[in-house]
């Protein structure tokens, strides 16, 4: 369970994690040029699985349990008109995920994962944020305590998604706060809005990052983001806790994992980008936290479906590094 109580506590367990087994990782690596295959010849698969191996302590991994967790939030800001959907849509979205009708749910089912859903007080939308805080510290910790316990620690790979109408222009606020720059570079059309509507949000996401403005990512997320982007941020440290890796997901759980990376070098040494979105500012926020996405196919949808295809990836991945067998089990010349 969680064992913060406070963005103070919070910000001392981000300093105190955990880092890879460095044997683990040596190991797998040394296995890896022992491989049936020419040095180099699966490219990034390669390095997925030393990776994944160094995390999870092995230097012949599986893949075990995998856990999509989708969180929900509603945002005040919609007030301002930057959303081309009602609030209502969120609640709706979240009967249609537990009832295994959404995207997420078909493409965690064929990546074998076990998908839950977590609704965070969606009838007490977080504040309007061009008028005060989005959230008090009480509440951007509630959130963060229900994204940490979400997290079963029996769990192997880990992807976090996200609904919430309003929370594309909460991410925009949140990259444009951390990274500086002009806020239409980081705002995009999300739902759909048309022209007028993109220039309103970027109007909501200019005056929330100049009124939220300040060197404490996260204070930033309290004040820009939302309960399901806070719970998000909270999964991916407990998630690190536990020596459990990450997929991330698209635009918006990368500026909810930013606010981590800017809070403490290296926060996010334990993830990996699942794709590169539509969404867009998605791949200079990427870039910002020096992420390079393992799939890229045009995606918008959020809910975690890119991090939730990507699994498919890293499990071939460590499954050719640990089924693979070496030049000796095999008898063949290594050359």
């Amino acid at each position: 369970m969680t064992v913060f109580s406070s963005l103070s506590e919070f910000r001392a367990l981000l300093a105190q994690m955990p880092g890879p087994d460095d044997t683990a990782r040596a190991g797998a690596a040394a296995r890896n040029g022992q491989l049936t295959k020419p040095p180099g010849a699966l490219g990034r698969l390669e390095d997925l699985a030393i990776w994944y191996g160094g995390w999870r302590g092995s230097d012949r991994p599986h893949v075990g349990k995998r856990q999509v967790i989708v969180f929900a939030g509603n945002h005040g800001v919609t007030a301002q008109g930057v959303s081309a959907f009602p609030a209502e849509v969120t609640v709706q979205m979240v009967a249609n995920f537990e009832h295994g009708g959404a995207a997420v749910n078909q493409l965690s089912r064929v990546a074998g994962a076990e998908m839950s859903v977590h609704a965070l007080d969606l009838d007490r939308p977080t504040a309007d944020f061009t008028q005060g805080p989005a959230m008090s510290e009480q509440e951007v910790v509630d959130a963060l305590r229900t994204g940490w316990n979400a997290v079963e620690s029996d769990s192997e790979l880990l992807v976090v998604g996200e609904m919430g109408i309003g929370n594309t222009t909460s991410a925009a606020a949140i990259a444009t706060a951390l990274f500086g720059g002009e806020a239409s570079a980081w705002t995009g059309r999300g739902t759909g809005v048309d022209d007028a509507g993109l220039d309103n949000k970027v109007r909501v996401v200019a005056e929330g990052a100049v009124f939220h403005a300040s060197d404490d990512a996260l204070e930033i997320l309290r004040c820009l983001g939302g309960r399901e982007l806070a719970a998000m941020a909270g999964a991916i440290a407990s998630a690190r806790a536990k020596r459990i890796p990450v997929i991330l997901d698209g635009f918006i759980c990368t500026a909810a994992a930013a606010c981590l990376a800017r809070a403490q070098e290296g926060a996010l040494d334990h993830t990996v980008a699942g794709h590169l979105s539509q969404e867009g500012a998605h791949g200079k926020l990427l870039a910002a936290i020096e992420k390079s996405p393992l799939l890229s196919l045009d995606m918008r949808l959020g809910e975690g479906s890119g991090g939730a295809l990507a699994i498919n990836i890293l499990v071939a991945a460590v499954e050719c590094h640990s089924g693979m067998a070496t030049f000796a089990e095999a008898g063949v010349a290594a050359g």
